[in-house]
């Protein structure tokens, strides 16, 4: 198995355990993390989301002054993990991710961000600007 085959299916199998904690699905909320975050409804998660990211910046400044780069993964796992449950939450998977990502590969980023624009720009109604 290739390590992004193995990646995919880590990914698959964490997400099948996060969306079995889901309240549509009976989770405990007195018997798991998960479901207690997703009880307590998306301002609960996405608050953790916020400070994960903002742990991931913190290690990687650490980082750059001679800090464990270690503690970058461990920091970008608990952020995913928490992604994971937001994605979960609105019915989506790590394979929709993946799926983005690779309709993305081949494009710059450049190209990618300024299409955005051009495409939030003709969507806004006539008269209107940000």
């Amino acid at each position: 198995m290739s390590p992004a085959t193995n990646s995919a299916d880590s990914l698959a199998a964490l997400a099948a355990v996060i969306e079995s904690r889901l309240p549509a699905h009976c989770g405990n909320p007195e018997a798991s993390y998960v479901a207690r975050l997703l009880h307590k409804g998306p301002d609960a998660f996405l608050k953790k989301i916020g400070e994960e990211a903002t742990e991931v910046v913190m290690a990687a400044k650490d980082a750059d002054h001679g800090g464990d780069k270690s503690k970058i993964v461990y920091e970008v796992a608990d952020l995913w993990f928490h992604c994971m449950v937001a994605l979960a939450h609105y019915g989506l998977s790590p394979a929709d991710v993946i799926a983005e990502l690779q309709r993305r590969e081949g494009t710059s980023g450049l190209e990618e961000k300024a299409l955005r624009k051009v495409k939030e720009r003709e969507a806004q109604p006539q008269g209107e600007t940000s």
